[in-house]
């Protein structure tokens, strides 16, 4: 009988990487979360289909899915059978802010070379003591990513087409308030006064703006962070404080949402790789 759900998950000592997840999933669906990195994806078995930008994506046999930070994803299994994936977690020292657009743009790569060299990093963080290697493995990804997404970038005064980007608005000042105040937290009527807006506007505009309501959105960020202090060996009970969670159940709840398996059971995973 094959598990609904396998885990495994750690933070490598090499600069750049933030967490590497191993996982398979039959049943679990992601809801609309981000990260903060760059999320590098393989599929090995089965696929993926998810939403970014509301567009429906998909990982086809053989492609390199490449999702930017700050902007809402989801995910879900694509066949009854499930999937199992790699997942890298990149830092923005190795693609900046620049490329973030391009990436939403275009986000699949039918790239049979960055898949090899994806694989090849995978295999090197996997083994205890090659962290150069995977260093100079991650270096070349880094190549073959920006080699793809070069292309695509624009002038600073132009967004897609030649248009002018749209002024930062409403939803943009919120999102950066959210930032700022986490794991605090802030209460919708504190930001309606800040930024001068009633509040349901508020939640109107960041939801359409990001494709995610500010609520979900801030528990996914507390979940991410959550996520690096528990590969760092910390305590569930002290995490959920520290992430800003009101306790340790509430961290549970929203961390099974979002990731299918419990704390606990996401560090032993992690331990053990």
């Amino acid at each position: 009988m094959v598990p609904r759900q396998e885990v495994s998950a750690w933070r490598p000592a090499v600069p750049g990487v933030v967490e590497v997840l191993h996982a398979r999933f039959t049943e679990h669906r992601y809801p609309m979360h981000v990260h903060d990195a760059w999320t590098v994806l393989i599929v090995d078995d089965g696929a993926v289909r998810y939403d970014l930008d509301r567009h429906e994506r998909g990982t086809p046999g053989g492609t390199v899915s490449l999702l930017p930070p700050q902007v809402p994803h989801n995910g879900s299994p694509a066949t009854a059978q499930g999937f199992r994936k790699r997942v890298l977690y990149l830092d923005m020292t190795l693609l900046d802010a620049r490329f973030i657009g391009p990436a939403v743009d275009g986000p699949d790569f039918d790239d049979p070379l960055l898949r090899r060299r994806v694989g090849q990093l995978h295999a090197a963080l996997a083994a205890p003591g090659d962290e150069l290697e995977a260093e100079s493995r991650l270096a070349f990804v880094g190549e073959r990513l920006r080699e793809r997404l070069r292309p695509r970038l624009v002038r600073p005064s132009e967004g897609p087409a030649g248009r002018r980007p749209a002024a930062r608005g409403l939803a943009a000042d919120l999102r950066d308030l959210l930032d700022a105040r986490l794991p605090q937290a802030v209460t919708l009527e504190e930001a309606a006064r800040q930024l001068h807006a009633h509040p349901a506007h508020l939640v109107r505009a960041f939801s359409a703006a990001y494709g995610i309501a500010p609520h979900r959105y801030v528990m996914a960020r507390r979940v991410d962070l959550a996520r690096g202090l528990l590969l760092g060996g910390r305590p569930a009970g002290e995490v959920a404080a520290e992430a800003g969670f009101y306790d340790q159940s509430h961290l549970t709840r929203h961390f099974k949402r979002v990731l299918g398996v419990t704390p606990g059971r996401y560090s032993r995973a992690g331990r053990a790789g």
